[in-house]
């Protein structure tokens, strides 16, 4: 069977290298995401409190992409257990609010990659959070 190869462009390719990054990626260490937390390298922060951060993501995906991450490192959702119940609840609480704030008011999708399969990249547990236009199902 013939099949056709068109090269990447735009969104699709920037799909594709974060599928591969997540099948390289390995948890451990620290990651740029605790860079960002302190302020090691630059991000355009939406929001911060004690417990959690959000943040527009560098590789937009949607017109509004941003992610909401714990201060806590934690690798990924399958790294958690009940102690980590709270803030996983105030995680939720904050992509609401910001969501909010950014004008989401016609809805939004919250993802979690977890594990290279799921096409996590970087081993700190972050929420994306996308809206800004409609969201195609299935996702991939």
């Amino acid at each position: 069977m013939l099949r056709l190869i068109r090269p990447l462009h735009g969104r699709l390719a920037r799909m594709a290298s974060e599928t591969e990054k997540a099948q390289t990626a390995k948890p451990g260490g620290d990651t740029i995401f605790g860079k960002i937390i302190r302020k090691e390298i630059p991000a355009k922060i939406i929001y911060e409190d004690d417990v959690a951060l959000a943040f527009h993501d560098v590789t937009p995906q949607a017109p509004v992409h941003f992610l909401v991450i714990p201060k806590e490192p934690v690798t990924g959702l399958s790294a958690v257990g009940p102690e980590h119940s709270s803030a996983l609840g105030h995680l939720m609480v904050t992509a609401a609010k910001v969501a909010k704030d950014l004008g989401l008011e016609k809805g939004y999708r919250v993802v979690v990659n977890n594990g290279s399969d799921g096409g996590q990249s970087v081993y700190h547990l972050h929420l994306h959070v996308l809206g800004g236009r409609q969201l195609e199902w299935p996702p991939g």
